[in-house]
């Protein structure tokens, strides 16, 4: 029995070399390996113009020069591996710079797009000292009945633009104040009435205004006299709605570069009354600065 069990090992280590032997002997050499491949590349269009050496050891095939192109070193790699009886791979050809440098050239290079344009902010507007803002009043004015500190409303009755911008839009709610109100003695002592713009409400924000001081007197033996203070150029001037010429009466009045004109501002008793709905004209003593309209 043991003498069967040794031959039958002998069988199949004599089996197992044989098979050996028989793949061995299908396997090509490293030279007709190397130079099957050396044919192919000197037969390959795009590998023919390379200077490429081809050497194969134990079946690893080692390739070295320089390629035509990339295009062309990679077409020489190609061609080894697909040879058969290659166990491996060792490229180190090498591409001709000029070769490479006008492939990259040749390649599109990717397009960076711009970067966005910023749009340019909207500035403010300001409204500059000395602009001159016409309102029409909203209540009755007196040195009789008026009270120092007391708050009077009016509208802006012309618009106001800077620089082709609309700044103060016509229908603007405006606020006032009186400055001083005294009335007229009978017999001796003056009446007076001073008054100036606090505020302006445009597009429902209120902004804080400073104007100057619309005044007028009137003497204790009838004597009228009207200027305006606050500095620079006239700081009002009554150029409508008169008492004594109806409301809203267009009686004229003009704005000077030192002073402003009030004319027919007394009543038969002698005080000054302004009638509602007068239109006043006051000129701004410092600037007005509104954010930019809405887009």
């Amino acid at each position: 029995m043991r003498n069967i069990t040794k031959v039958a090992i002998r069988i199949g280590l004599v089996s197992a070399l044989f098979a050996v032997s028989i793949a061995c002997s299908k396997r090509p050499s490293d030279d007709a390996i190397a130079k099957d491949i050396q044919s192919k590349v000197a037969a390959d269009p795009a590998t023919k113009d390379s200077d490429v050496q081809v050497t194969a050891k134990d079946g690893k095939v080692t390739l070295s020069g320089k390629a035509k192109n990339p295009a062309a070193q990679q077409r020489v790699d190609q061609i080894a591996h697909e040879e058969p009886g290659v166990a491996g791979i060792d490229d180190q050809t090498t591409v001709e710079p000029e070769a490479a440098a006008a492939e990259q050239a040749a390649q599109p290079m990717e397009s960076t797009p711009p970067p966005p344009q910023e749009k340019p902010k909207p500035q403010p507007i300001i409204v500059p000292a000395g602009t001159v803002l016409t309102v029409k009043t909203g209540q009755a004015l007196s040195s009789k009945t008026s009270q120092a500190g007391q708050t009077f409303l009016a509208t802006l009755a012309q618009p106001v633009s800077v620089e082709g911008r609309a700044a103060l839009p016509a229908g603007s709610t405006v606020s006032g104040t009186v400055v001083t109100a005294k009335e007229k003695g009978k017999i001796k002592g003056e009446g007076q009435l001073d008054l100036a713009l606090t505020s302006i409400s445009v597009r429902g924000h209120s902004y804080q205004i400073k104007t100057g001081v619309l005044s007028s007197t009137v003497k204790g033996k009838g004597k009228r006299t009207a200027a305006t203070t606050g500095g620079g150029a006239a700081g009002g001037a009554l150029i409508g709605g008169i008492a004594g010429g109806g409301k809203g009466a267009a009686i004229g009045a003009g704005v000077g570069a030192a002073a402003g004109f009030i004319g027919g501002t007394f009543t038969g008793n002698k005080q000054i009354e302004i009638p509602a709905e007068s239109a006043l004209s006051f000129t701004l003593s410092g600037p007005l600065t509104l954010p930019p309209p809405a887009e």
